[in-house]
Protein backbone atom coordinates (compact mmCIF):
# COMPACT_ATOMS: atom_id res chain seq x y z
CA UNK A 1 0.00 0.00 0.00
CA UNK A 2 1.34 3.71 -1.12
CA UNK A 3 2.23 5.81 1.73
CA UNK A 4 0.86 8.91 1.57
CA UNK A 5 2.13 11.92 4.18
CA UNK A 6 -0.59 14.36 4.87
CA UNK A 7 0.48 17.41 6.92
CA UNK A 8 -1.99 18.92 8.83
CA UNK A 9 -4.80 17.52 10.71
CA UNK A 10 -7.89 19.91 10.09
CA UNK A 11 -11.20 19.30 7.87
CA UNK A 12 -8.79 19.57 4.83
CA UNK A 13 -6.53 16.35 6.36
CA UNK A 14 -8.81 14.48 8.17
CA UNK A 15 -11.42 14.60 4.67
CA UNK A 16 -8.59 13.71 2.48
CA UNK A 17 -7.00 11.02 4.18
CA UNK A 18 -10.66 9.08 4.91
CA UNK A 19 -10.44 9.41 0.60
CA UNK A 20 -6.48 8.58 0.35
CA UNK A 21 -7.49 5.46 2.46
CA UNK A 22 -10.62 4.38 0.17
CA UNK A 23 -7.91 4.82 -2.68
CA UNK A 24 -5.78 2.79 -1.67
CA UNK A 25 -3.21 4.27 0.29
CA UNK A 26 -1.87 4.58 3.77
CA UNK A 27 -2.14 7.59 4.90
CA UNK A 28 -0.25 9.33 7.91
CA UNK A 29 -1.73 12.51 9.41
CA UNK A 30 1.05 14.65 10.48
CA UNK A 31 -0.75 17.78 12.44
CA UNK A 32 0.90 20.28 14.43
CA UNK A 33 -1.57 20.85 17.27
CA UNK A 34 -2.61 18.86 20.34
CA UNK A 35 -5.59 17.19 18.37
CA UNK A 36 -6.36 16.86 14.75
CA UNK A 37 -9.47 19.52 14.37
CA UNK A 38 -7.19 22.30 13.14
CA UNK A 39 -8.13 26.28 13.67
CA UNK A 40 -11.61 25.84 14.67
CA UNK A 41 -10.65 25.80 18.53
CA UNK A 42 -8.93 29.21 17.75
CA UNK A 43 -11.47 31.00 15.90
CA UNK A 44 -13.55 33.76 17.63
CA UNK A 45 -16.38 32.65 20.20
CA UNK A 46 -18.95 33.19 17.78
CA UNK A 47 -18.46 32.10 14.80
CA UNK A 48 -21.25 30.72 12.49
CA UNK A 49 -20.29 28.92 9.89
CA UNK A 50 -21.43 30.73 6.57
CA UNK A 51 -22.97 26.98 4.96
CA UNK A 52 -25.79 25.02 6.75
CA UNK A 53 -25.62 21.28 7.94
CA UNK A 54 -26.68 20.66 4.58
CA UNK A 55 -22.99 21.69 2.85
CA UNK A 56 -21.43 20.79 6.49
CA UNK A 57 -19.94 17.45 5.94
CA UNK A 58 -17.10 15.85 5.10
CA UNK A 59 -16.87 12.26 2.74
CA UNK A 60 -18.10 9.49 4.67
CA UNK A 61 -19.91 11.11 7.48
CA UNK A 62 -22.73 13.36 7.75
CA UNK A 63 -22.72 16.77 10.04
CA UNK A 64 -25.61 16.22 12.59
CA UNK A 65 -28.42 18.43 12.99
CA UNK A 66 -30.81 19.69 11.36
CA UNK A 67 -29.91 20.25 7.69
CA UNK A 68 -30.94 23.88 7.80
CA UNK A 69 -28.84 24.84 10.75
CA UNK A 70 -25.56 26.54 10.77
CA UNK A 71 -23.10 25.10 12.58
CA UNK A 72 -20.95 27.30 15.22
CA UNK A 73 -17.19 26.73 15.92
CA UNK A 74 -17.30 24.25 19.13
CA UNK A 75 -19.92 22.42 17.19
CA UNK A 76 -17.19 22.40 14.07
CA UNK A 77 -14.45 21.25 16.46
CA UNK A 78 -16.71 18.32 18.41
CA UNK A 79 -17.61 17.11 14.55
CA UNK A 80 -14.07 16.59 13.79
CA UNK A 81 -13.03 15.19 16.72
CA UNK A 82 -15.42 12.36 16.30
CA UNK A 83 -14.45 11.83 12.55
CA UNK A 84 -11.08 11.74 13.63
CA UNK A 85 -11.73 9.04 16.20
CA UNK A 86 -13.66 7.19 13.27
CA UNK A 87 -10.96 7.40 11.04
CA UNK A 88 -8.84 4.60 10.24
CA UNK A 89 -5.58 6.28 9.81
CA UNK A 90 -2.41 7.14 11.47
CA UNK A 91 -2.66 10.48 13.20
CA UNK A 92 0.39 12.45 15.16
CA UNK A 93 -0.50 14.79 16.61
CA UNK A 94 2.33 17.48 18.17
CA UNK A 95 4.09 16.88 14.97
CA UNK A 96 5.19 20.24 13.29
CA UNK A 97 6.30 19.92 9.76
CA UNK A 98 9.68 22.27 9.16
CA UNK A 99 10.55 20.68 5.23
CA UNK A 100 9.64 18.93 2.16
CA UNK A 101 12.42 18.07 0.21
CA UNK A 102 12.02 15.61 -3.36
CA UNK A 103 14.81 12.61 -3.48
CA UNK A 104 14.52 9.68 -6.15
CA UNK A 105 11.96 7.83 -4.75
CA UNK A 106 9.46 10.54 -3.85
CA UNK A 107 9.32 12.90 -0.51
CA UNK A 108 11.28 12.88 2.46
CA UNK A 109 9.38 15.48 5.21
CA UNK A 110 11.42 16.70 8.07
CA UNK A 111 9.45 17.25 11.40
CA UNK A 112 10.51 19.57 13.99
CA UNK A 113 12.02 17.11 16.08
CA UNK A 114 14.46 15.99 13.44
CA UNK A 115 12.64 12.77 12.14
CA UNK A 116 12.23 12.27 8.12
CA UNK A 117 9.47 10.02 6.90
CA UNK A 118 9.25 9.30 3.44
CA UNK A 119 6.48 8.78 0.83
CA UNK A 120 5.59 9.05 -2.60
CA UNK A 121 2.84 11.58 -2.28
CA UNK A 122 2.32 14.69 0.05
CA UNK A 123 -0.72 16.77 0.57
CA UNK A 124 -0.44 19.79 1.78
CA UNK A 125 -3.47 20.79 3.93
CA UNK A 126 -1.93 22.63 6.85
CA UNK A 127 -4.28 25.19 6.34
CA UNK A 128 -3.59 29.03 6.50
CA UNK A 129 -4.73 30.35 10.26
CA UNK A 130 -1.40 30.13 11.04
CA UNK A 131 -0.65 33.20 8.29
CA UNK A 132 -2.71 35.58 9.36
CA UNK A 133 -2.73 38.76 6.59
CA UNK A 134 -1.30 41.69 7.67
CA UNK A 135 -2.18 44.02 4.68
CA UNK A 136 0.22 47.40 4.61
CA UNK A 137 -2.18 49.92 5.67
CA UNK A 138 -0.74 53.18 4.58
CA UNK A 139 -3.12 55.11 6.78
CA UNK A 140 -2.42 52.74 9.96
CA UNK A 141 1.77 53.70 10.23
CA UNK A 142 1.99 55.50 13.11
CA UNK A 143 -0.66 54.80 15.13
CA UNK A 144 0.11 53.54 18.65
CA UNK A 145 -3.24 52.06 19.84
CA UNK A 146 -3.91 48.67 19.85
CA UNK A 147 -3.97 46.37 16.72
CA UNK A 148 -4.97 42.76 16.69
CA UNK A 149 -5.73 40.62 13.95
CA UNK A 150 -9.47 38.47 13.88
CA UNK A 151 -6.53 35.45 14.74
CA UNK A 152 -6.37 36.89 18.19
CA UNK A 153 -9.88 38.23 18.65
CA UNK A 154 -11.90 35.81 20.82
CA UNK A 155 -15.05 37.63 22.47
CA UNK A 156 -16.11 41.66 22.84
CA UNK A 157 -15.78 41.87 25.99
CA UNK A 158 -11.83 43.08 26.76
CA UNK A 159 -13.20 45.96 24.35
CA UNK A 160 -16.21 46.92 25.96
CA UNK A 161 -16.60 50.55 25.94
CA UNK A 162 -13.89 51.74 23.75
CA UNK A 163 -13.87 53.24 20.47
CA UNK A 164 -13.20 50.11 17.76
CA UNK A 165 -12.44 49.99 13.96
CA UNK A 166 -12.87 46.78 12.03
CA UNK A 167 -10.27 46.70 8.68
CA UNK A 168 -12.37 44.44 6.40
CA UNK A 169 -15.44 43.61 4.27
CA UNK A 170 -15.96 39.89 4.04
CA UNK A 171 -17.82 37.95 6.40
CA UNK A 172 -15.57 37.69 9.41
CA UNK A 173 -15.48 41.55 9.70
CA UNK A 174 -19.15 42.17 9.22
CA UNK A 175 -19.94 39.31 11.92
CA UNK A 176 -16.99 40.60 14.65
CA UNK A 177 -17.84 44.13 14.02
CA UNK A 178 -21.80 43.33 14.63
CA UNK A 179 -21.06 41.19 17.28
CA UNK A 180 -18.48 43.97 19.23
CA UNK A 181 -21.50 46.74 18.30
CA UNK A 182 -23.40 45.71 21.63
CA UNK A 183 -20.56 46.54 23.74
CA UNK A 184 -18.22 49.47 22.03
CA UNK A 185 -18.54 52.07 19.84
CA UNK A 186 -17.87 50.37 16.19
CA UNK A 187 -16.96 51.68 12.90
CA UNK A 188 -16.20 49.23 9.78
CA UNK A 189 -13.58 50.36 7.45
CA UNK A 190 -13.18 48.85 3.82
CA UNK A 191 -12.26 50.04 0.23
CA UNK A 192 -15.23 49.27 -1.23
CA UNK A 193 -19.04 48.91 -0.37
CA UNK A 194 -19.74 45.69 1.76
CA UNK A 195 -20.91 43.52 -0.94
CA UNK A 196 -24.07 40.84 0.81
CA UNK A 197 -25.85 38.11 -0.36
CA UNK A 198 -29.12 37.04 0.41
CA UNK A 199 -28.78 33.39 -0.15
CA UNK A 200 -32.20 31.62 0.84
CA UNK A 201 -30.48 28.87 2.83
CA UNK A 202 -33.07 28.19 5.55
CA UNK A 203 -35.32 25.49 4.30
CA UNK A 204 -35.14 26.21 0.85
CA UNK A 205 -33.98 22.48 -0.53
CA UNK A 206 -33.92 23.65 -4.02
CA UNK A 207 -31.59 26.12 -3.75
CA UNK A 208 -29.10 23.95 -1.76
CA UNK A 209 -29.25 21.30 -4.59
CA UNK A 210 -28.19 24.01 -6.94
CA UNK A 211 -25.42 25.15 -4.80
CA UNK A 212 -24.07 21.64 -3.87
CA UNK A 213 -24.19 20.93 -7.83
CA UNK A 214 -22.27 24.57 -8.88
CA UNK A 215 -20.11 23.58 -5.94
CA UNK A 216 -18.43 20.60 -8.07
CA UNK A 217 -17.88 22.67 -10.93
CA UNK A 218 -14.04 23.68 -11.44
CA UNK A 219 -14.31 27.29 -11.76
CA UNK A 220 -11.30 28.01 -9.64
CA UNK A 221 -9.21 29.95 -12.29
CA UNK A 222 -11.85 32.06 -12.57
CA UNK A 223 -11.99 33.49 -9.25
CA UNK A 224 -10.55 36.06 -7.68
CA UNK A 225 -9.95 37.53 -4.13
CA UNK A 226 -13.00 39.97 -4.89
CA UNK A 227 -14.81 36.76 -5.12
CA UNK A 228 -14.56 35.94 -1.59
CA UNK A 229 -15.47 39.00 -0.17
CA UNK A 230 -19.28 38.76 -0.01
CA UNK A 231 -21.08 38.43 3.35
CA UNK A 232 -23.80 35.67 3.94
CA UNK A 233 -26.77 37.32 5.10
CA UNK A 234 -29.77 35.09 4.51
CA UNK A 235 -32.25 37.21 7.27
CA UNK A 236 -30.64 40.99 6.06
CA UNK A 237 -29.44 41.00 9.47
CA UNK A 238 -26.13 42.42 8.97
CA UNK A 239 -27.20 44.86 6.31
CA UNK A 240 -29.77 46.72 8.42
CA UNK A 241 -27.49 46.46 11.74
CA UNK A 242 -24.27 48.72 9.35
CA UNK A 243 -27.48 50.70 7.72
CA UNK A 244 -28.02 51.71 10.91
CA UNK A 245 -24.79 52.83 12.09
CA UNK A 246 -24.37 49.97 14.76
CA UNK A 247 -21.14 49.55 13.27
CA UNK A 248 -20.86 52.18 11.07
CA UNK A 249 -19.34 51.63 7.83
CA UNK A 250 -16.43 54.43 6.03
CA UNK A 251 -14.30 54.37 3.49
CA UNK A 252 -10.68 53.54 4.90
CA UNK A 253 -8.83 56.10 6.97
CA UNK A 254 -6.11 57.77 5.37
CA UNK A 255 -3.57 58.51 8.29
CA UNK A 256 -2.72 57.92 11.94
CA UNK A 257 -1.30 60.35 14.18
CA UNK A 258 -0.92 58.51 18.39
CA UNK A 259 -3.95 56.90 18.94
CA UNK A 260 -6.32 59.02 16.49
CA UNK A 261 -6.89 58.23 12.82
CA UNK A 262 -7.85 60.37 9.95
CA UNK A 263 -11.09 59.76 7.83
CA UNK A 264 -10.95 61.00 4.11
CA UNK A 265 -13.75 63.91 5.00
CA UNK A 266 -10.64 65.39 7.30
CA UNK A 267 -12.02 64.06 10.91
CA UNK A 268 -9.67 62.50 13.62
CA UNK A 269 -10.91 60.83 16.21
CA UNK A 270 -9.26 58.87 19.23
CA UNK A 271 -9.30 55.11 18.52
CA UNK A 272 -8.40 52.52 21.31
CA UNK A 273 -8.21 49.60 19.16
CA UNK A 274 -7.79 48.28 15.46
CA UNK A 275 -9.05 44.82 14.41
CA UNK A 276 -7.91 43.55 11.52
CA UNK A 277 -10.32 41.56 9.58
CA UNK A 278 -8.08 40.55 6.44
CA UNK A 279 -7.95 37.09 6.14
CA UNK A 280 -4.96 34.54 5.90
CA UNK A 281 -2.64 33.01 3.27
CA UNK A 282 -1.70 29.40 2.90
CA UNK A 283 0.80 28.50 5.67
CA UNK A 284 3.19 26.21 3.58
CA UNK A 285 6.89 27.55 4.53
CA UNK A 286 7.75 24.48 4.66
CA UNK A 287 7.03 23.94 0.99
CA UNK A 288 9.42 26.64 0.34
CA UNK A 289 12.96 24.43 0.29
CA UNK A 290 11.28 22.51 -2.53
CA UNK A 291 10.72 25.38 -4.72
CA UNK A 292 6.99 24.70 -4.78
CA UNK A 293 5.61 28.09 -3.82
CA UNK A 294 6.03 30.97 -5.47
CA UNK A 295 7.68 34.78 -4.71
CA UNK A 296 4.16 35.80 -3.08
CA UNK A 297 4.40 32.09 -0.99
CA UNK A 298 1.48 31.13 -2.90
CA UNK A 299 1.53 27.50 -4.07
CA UNK A 300 2.11 26.82 -7.94
CA UNK A 301 -0.80 24.43 -8.80
CA UNK A 302 -3.99 23.52 -10.54
CA UNK A 303 -7.32 22.24 -8.95
CA UNK A 304 -5.16 21.30 -6.17
CA UNK A 305 -2.03 19.88 -7.92
CA UNK A 306 1.12 21.03 -8.13
CA UNK A 307 2.50 22.48 -11.56
CA UNK A 308 6.37 21.98 -11.00
CA UNK A 309 6.07 18.81 -8.18
CA UNK A 310 4.66 15.30 -9.32
CA UNK A 311 2.73 13.88 -6.46
CA UNK A 312 2.80 16.80 -4.52
CA UNK A 313 -0.93 18.51 -3.79
CA UNK A 314 -3.06 20.80 -1.87
CA UNK A 315 -5.72 20.68 -0.08
CA UNK A 316 -8.17 23.67 1.01
CA UNK A 317 -6.90 26.66 -0.80
CA UNK A 318 -9.48 29.45 -1.48
CA UNK A 319 -10.85 28.97 -4.84
CA UNK A 320 -8.84 25.96 -5.49
CA UNK A 321 -11.22 24.03 -7.53
CA UNK A 322 -14.78 25.36 -7.02
CA UNK A 323 -15.64 28.16 -4.86
CA UNK A 324 -16.12 26.39 -1.83
CA UNK A 325 -12.90 25.00 -1.75
CA UNK A 326 -12.18 25.97 1.33
CA UNK A 327 -14.97 25.34 3.01
CA UNK A 328 -16.42 21.77 4.45
CA UNK A 329 -18.33 21.08 1.69
CA UNK A 330 -15.07 21.56 -0.21
CA UNK A 331 -13.30 18.55 1.27
CA UNK A 332 -15.00 15.82 -0.20
CA UNK A 333 -15.27 17.08 -4.48
CA UNK A 334 -11.58 17.92 -4.27
CA UNK A 335 -9.82 15.40 -2.32
CA UNK A 336 -11.54 13.07 -4.39
CA UNK A 337 -10.29 14.94 -7.69
CA UNK A 338 -6.67 15.06 -6.01
CA UNK A 339 -6.34 11.59 -4.77
CA UNK A 340 -7.81 10.06 -7.85
CA UNK A 341 -5.19 11.73 -10.27
CA UNK A 342 -2.20 10.79 -7.56
CA UNK A 343 -3.27 7.16 -7.74
CA UNK A 344 -2.89 7.47 -11.34
CA UNK A 345 0.82 9.44 -11.08
CA UNK A 346 1.58 6.43 -9.04
CA UNK A 347 0.53 3.60 -11.23
CA UNK A 348 2.87 5.32 -14.03
CA UNK A 349 5.37 5.71 -12.23
CA UNK A 350 8.77 3.73 -11.23
CA UNK A 351 8.44 0.38 -8.58
CA UNK A 352 10.86 2.41 -6.49
CA UNK A 353 8.36 4.90 -5.32
CA UNK A 354 6.53 2.44 -3.31
CA UNK A 355 9.39 0.21 -2.11
CA UNK A 356 10.36 2.85 0.69
CA UNK A 357 8.40 2.14 4.30
CA UNK A 358 6.86 5.52 5.58
CA UNK A 359 9.71 6.13 8.52
CA UNK A 360 13.31 5.96 8.11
Amino acid sequence: MDTAIVIGGGQCGLGTAFTLRNHGFRPVILEAGAEPVGSWPHYYDSLVVFTPVRLSSLPGMPFPGKPSHFPVRDEVAAYLRDYASRLDCEIRTGTRVTSVVADREGYVVTTESGEQLHAAVVVAASGNFGNPHRPDIPGLAGYAGKVVHSAEYRSPEPFAGQRVVVVGAANSAVQIAHELSGHADVTLATRKPIRYSRAPFQGNEPFLKVVEAASRIPIGALLTESSFTVVIDDDGTYRAAVEGGKPDRREMFTAADGTELRWPDGRREHVDAVVLATGYRPALEYLRPLGALDRRGLPRQRYGLSTVHPGLAFMGLEGQRTFLSAGLHGVGPDATYITRRLRRWIATTEPAWRRRPAAA
